[in-house]
C-alpha cells in the first residue's frame, strides 16, 4: 500500500505573535489615543455613512445629518429624501438614507420606542452582539464597531483592510471567512488591546499592506510575515521602490467623525 502523503496546514500566527506585530504598528502609527466617544445609535448611523466612503466624507454627512435634524429621533421620523439630501457629500445617498431610516425605526421598536442603546454596556458581550444583529444591515462588523468604538466593549470588528492583513500575516488561516475571523480574533487578542488591534491593523492595511502592491519594503512587520517573501519576489525585490512613502505617525481614528475628532 502506498502512504498517502498528508499536506499539513501552516500554524496560524499566534496571540503572543498579533501582540508583538500590534505593537510594532502601534509605534509606527501610533498613539492611539481617542477619549471621544459617539452615543451607540450614532455610532450605528455613522457606521451605515463609512460604508464604501472615506473618513473626511462620512464624517461630513453625519455633521450635515445632525446639522438637518439635530437628533436622531428627528432623522427616524424624517422622510427619506430629505435624509438623502442630508447625507449626500457621504456618496451612496440613496441606499444609505433608507437603510438608517429602517435600522431606527427598528431599534425604536425593540426598545420601547427609545434610541438610546447604552443598555447593551450592561450585557455580556455575545449577548450585547446579538442585540445588534438582530437589527437590519447589521452584521459582525457593524455590531463590532458599535459596541468597541462607542461603547468601549472587546468586540472585533474585521474589515476588509484588518481582514487583508490578518490573512497574509496569517493570524488566521486562509479557508476562514471575514465572519468567523472576528471570533478567532476576539480569542487571540486580549480585551484591553481589541481597539488598539483595530487601528494598528486598518492604519497598516491602508498605508503599507495593500490590495494591490503592497509596500512590503516599508512593512513595519515583515519580519513577522509569511507572505513577505512571496508579495517581495512577484513584485521585485525592491518592493516599494519608487512608491511614495506613507506618512508615519498618527492620523485620524476611525469611526470618530473628523470635524468633532
Amino acid at each position: 500500500m502506498v502512504d498517502k502523503q498528508v499536506k499539513r496546514r501552516s500554524p496560524t500566527m499566534s496571540a503572543a505573535r498579533i501582540a508583538q506585530a500590534v505593537e510594532l504598528m502601534a509605534r509606527e502609527y501610533g498613539p492611539f489615543e481617542s477619549e471621544r466617544r459617539l452615543p451607540p445609535a450614532d455610532e450605528m448611523v455613522f457606521t451605515i455613512l463609512s460604508q464604501h466612503t472615506s473618513d473626511i466624507n462620512s464624517g461630513r454627512a453625519y455633521a450635515r445629518l445632525m446639522e438637518r435634524f439635530g437628533t436622531l429621533e428627528a432623522v427616524a421620523q424624517a422622510d427619506v429624501s430629505a435624509i438623502e439630501t442630508a447625507i449626500a457629500p457621504g456618496g451612496l445617498a440613496k441606499v444609505k438614507a433608507p437603510r438608517i431610516k429602517e435600522v431606527l425605526g427598528k431599534v425604536l421598536e425593540l426598545n420601547s420606542g427609545s434610541l438610546d442603546l447604552s443598555f447593551l454596556a450592561e450585557m455580556p458581550l455575545a449577548k450585547a452582539k446579538a442585540w445588534l444583529r438582530q437589527l437590519p444591515g447589521i452584521g459582525p462588523k457593524s455590531a463590532g464597531i458599535i459596541l468597541n468604538f462607542s461603547l468601549g466593549m472587546p468586540a472585533m470588528a474585521i474589515d476588509t483592510h484588518i481582514f487583508r492583513v490578518c490573512q497574509r500575516l496569517r493570524a488566521i488561516d486562509a479557508k476562514t471567512g471575514a465572519d468567523k475571523a472576528h471570533d478567532i480574533m476576539e480569542a487571540k487578542v486580549p480585551p484591553g488591546e481589541v481597539f488598539n488591534f483595530h487601528v494598528a491593523f486598518i492604519n497598516h492595511g491602508r498605508r503599507v499592506c495593500r490590495a494591490q502592491r503592497p509596500l512590503c519594503g516599508q512593512c513595519v512587520v515583515g519580519n513577522l510575515c509569511p507572505s513577505r517573501k512571496q508579495f517581495m519576489a512577484k513584485i521585485g525585490t525592491k518592493a516599494g521602490a519608487g512608491e511614495k512613502t506613507p506618512r508615519r505617525g498618527p492620523g485620524p481614528i476611525p469611526h470618530i467623525p473628523p470635524e468633532q475628532a
